[in-house]
């Protein structure tokens, strides 16, 4: 049964946002996908155009539309998946270099989605000051960057970029504008396998060069969640850190701990 809004005297764009949000959440407009006319919406909650327009917007800074020119507005379909962070790339990986699927690829797979990676990019580059401290190399000292974008079902999920020192990446396979997938992992056949991890996560608004490459709406405002691992070899030292963007509307991060 539709959920008509309770009559009332002057709606803002606020309280219809709000309404609308309850409507999507329950699954009102599901069958077509889109909202209705803003005529109608308009005459359901007794506004002028102006203050439907700003409401939508509320909509779109929240996530849960998007809008074509001269075609409506549409409730996006968001089908996150559950990223098992306390798994990834340990114990028995789930590499298969016959197939290209390395073990995050793998992960996907088990979800039943469909992984897929951007080609990386590889520079040379001075790290930034926080991936410098992660790696404990000197403010301003060279490091390999490889930036790759993954895809579930062909939709920008994650911007995975690991920083390496140029120690480790130099005149390896970490160096090749490819995806390559070992056995066991890359650095553990470069013969610097990680001993040792820590998990630094922290959240806030996408930058406009993270919105960007995760091909965001340029109105939303759904956080993501940065989620830094920093694998230290046999000596103690840092060798990689990998810097994961998650937007928060399509990852669900997991960790289980036994007791």
């Amino acid at each position: 049964m539709t959920s008509r809004p309770r009559a009332q005297r002057r709606w803002s764009a606020q309280q219809i946002a709000e309404d609308l949000r309850r409507r999507i959440q329950e699954g009102e407009f599901n069958e077509t996908g889109q909202l209705p006319p803003t005529r109608e919406l308009v005459e359901t909650y007794t506004t002028s155009g102006e203050t439907m327009r700003q409401a939508v917007l509320k909509l779109k800074s929240w996530g849960l539309v998007t809008s074509q020119q001269g075609k409506g507005v549409y409730v996006r379909v968001i089908d996150p998946i559950e990223w098992h962070v306390h798994s990834f790339e340990r114990g028995e990986r789930r590499d298969d270099p016959a197939r290209g699927v390395d073990d995050w690829k793998a992960s996907i797979e088990e979800l039943g989605r469909v992984p897929s990676q951007d080609t990386p990019k590889v520079t040379v580059e001075r790290a930034p000051d926080d991936v410098a401290q992660w790696l404990g190399l000197e403010p301003g000292e060279f490091a390999v960057a490889r930036r790759r974008l993954r895809r579930v079902d062909g939709v920008p999920f994650q911007l995975a970029d690991s920083w390496f020192p140029t120690s480790v990446a130099m005149g390896s396979p970490l160096m090749k504008e490819e995806d390559v997938t070992m056995a066991g992992g890359i650095l553990a056949n470069i013969g610097h396998p990680q001993v040792r991890r820590r998990h630094i996560l922290r959240s806030w608004l996408p930058t406009d060069e993270e919105a960007a490459r995760l091909e965001l709406d340029p109105d939303a405002t759904n956080p993501i969640t940065r989620h830094v691992v920093v694998g230290y070899g046999a000596d103690g030292k840092p060798v990689r850190c990998m810097v994961t963007i998650a937007p928060g509307d399509r990852n669900v991060l997991i960790y289980d701990f036994e007791e």
